[in-house]
């Protein structure tokens, strides 16, 4: 098989060692590793479909990657699997910037379009997630993640403009208006095919370019930070700043997810007396000083109708003092940033709890996922945003841990089936789910969607070569 393989991309790109071949066989969770018999890293769309028409030949799963930064298993090989490493297919293959759309492929990191925009002088910029500056952003299109720009545009699927995928028979289609279109401006007005590869996990086929939208980078900014004194008083600012319509951002970090970001590893579980329990950040941009002013007056209205109310916040600090203050706040200054307290501590080991839900429903939820982590001896880290106008949210239980401490991963464990529960249970939905999860949830989902996400997947995949397991696909 191998020999096969390297016909197609040359020796030097088949990875066969198996010491080399460890790099592949987990991410930062809690997921069993497993060691692929072969890593492939093809460089063109062509090798990608030649790798493809083989591995369905040879009844070979493929499973894609790029940075490995996942923390759902996602790109971890079942037994006997290849993965495909896409990470050396980088270009930015275009930027049509008074349609602002870009083109690019999956290797290209969030840091790595950031600078090519800002090269190009474009005043234009997409958004971000919280992952580190080498993650890709078409894997996190794919995987409808979030972004700093979550709270005017949603999760980042919504995004897309289009992809280019190779499907399970090696063949290449193209979805949206880019079917027919060469400036691929939106997925309308055809039928959204573009949906049958975001969310799936790479089950249905192998994308090999993305079209997606960006968004004007104004000017003026300034990001804000707010010390929120309780979990109801955070989530009402969030409600009502939503409404506003001025923000471009507006999350909650609990209290241990600051002391991580400030240098305590391991903070204790119970806040201190006269703690605060959140920090509510908020981002605000501009293209004139008055619409900047007019945007802070909007804040402090919120924040002075809440105090009127019995809420009780600090008044808003800018990312800038922050810093002066304490270096490690330079992490949250702009995006993308590496959270190196989450992902480079020394035991190596971070998992979430990441659902998306009602915002109506927050403040319940979190003290919920606070009781049931510390219940569990885990201080509660939470990362929280407000997504499409307010429409939604995501709210994220955070821990690190020691991935060579079994006692560790034990705890982590079982504190993410009771946060699964206790989440599902109050109208949550986890997101990028990982198997486990699914096979949780399983008896709970409708069952009219699983059968209709089984012939979809028979229907694209029926060999089920790409990234068998996965969703509980075969």
């Amino acid at each position: 098989m191998r020999e096969r393989f390297e016909s197609i991309l040359g020796a030097e790109r088949v990875v066969s060692e198996p010491a080399a071949l460890d790099a592949y066989n987990d991410d930062y969770s809690e997921h069993d590793p497993v060691t692929p018999v072969l890593a492939l890293l093809p460089e063109s769309v062509e090798q990608v479909q030649a790798i493809v028409r083989l591995a369905a030949e040879l009844r070979v799963p493929l499973t894609p990657r790029v940075a490995g930064t996942n923390v759902g298993g996602l790109a971890i090989p079942p037994q006997g699997g290849v993965v495909v490493d896409l990470r050396r297919m980088n270009r930015v293959i275009a930027v049509h910037a008074e349609d602002m759309v870009a083109v690019i492929e999956p290797g290209v990191t969030q840091q790595q379009l950031k600078d090519h925009l800002e090269s190009a002088g474009l005043p234009l910029t997409f958004g971000f997630s919280l992952g580190p500056r080498r993650s890709s952003v078409l894997a996190n299109l794919t995987l409808d993640g979030l972004t700093n720009r979550s709270v005017k545009y949603g999760s980042m699927g919504e995004w897309a403009a289009g992809f280019e995928v190779v499907l399970a028979d090696g063949s290449v289609a193209r979805t949206g208006a880019w079917a027919l279109s060469d400036l691929p401006f939106a997925k309308s007005p055809f039928p959204d095919l573009s949906g049958l590869f975001i969310g799936w996990q790479g089950t249905t086929g192998i994308v090999t370019k993305a079209a997606f939208h960006l968004a004007p980078k104004h000017p003026l900014n300034e990001r804000l930070f707010i010390l929120a004194y309780s979990t109801r008083g955070t989530y009402e600012a969030m409600r009502r700043l939503c409404r506003l319509e001025t923000c471009d951002d507006i999350g909650g970090l609990s209290w241990p997810t600051g002391k991580m970001m400030l240098g305590v590893p391991r903070p204790h579980p119970v806040p201190d007396d006269g703690e605060p329990r959140f920090f509510l950040y908020v981002d605000l941009t501009a293209e004139a000083h008055e619409e900047l002013a007019y945007k802070r007056e909007a804040l402090r209205g919120v924040l002075e109708a809440l105090r009127a109310g019995g809420e009780k916040f600090e008044d808003p600090l800018d990312v800038s003092t922050l810093v002066k203050i304490n270096l490690a706040m330079g992490k949250f200054a702009s995006f993308p940033t590496d959270l190196d307290f989450l992902t480079d501590h020394p035991g190596k080991g971070l998992t979430w709890i990441g659902t998306y839900g009602p915002l109506s429903r927050f403040d319940e939820a979190a003290d919920e996922g606070v009781r049931i982590m510390v219940e569990h001896g885990v201080a509660p880290a939470i990362v929280s945003r407000a997504m499409k106008d307010g429409h939604f949210g995501v709210l994220r239980f955070l821990a690190i841990f020691d991935k060579k401490n079994p006692e560790e991963i034990a705890r982590v464990k079982a504190v993410n089936l009771a946060l699964l529960r206790a989440m599902t249970d109050r109208g949550f939905v986890m997101y990028k789910t990982p198997p486990w999860a699914l096979r949780e949830l399983q008896s709970r989902i409708d069952p009219g969607m699983w059968e209709l996400m089984r012939r979809v997947k028979s229907v694209l995949d029926p060999q089920g070569i790409l990234n068998p397991g996965k969703l509980l696909l075969p």
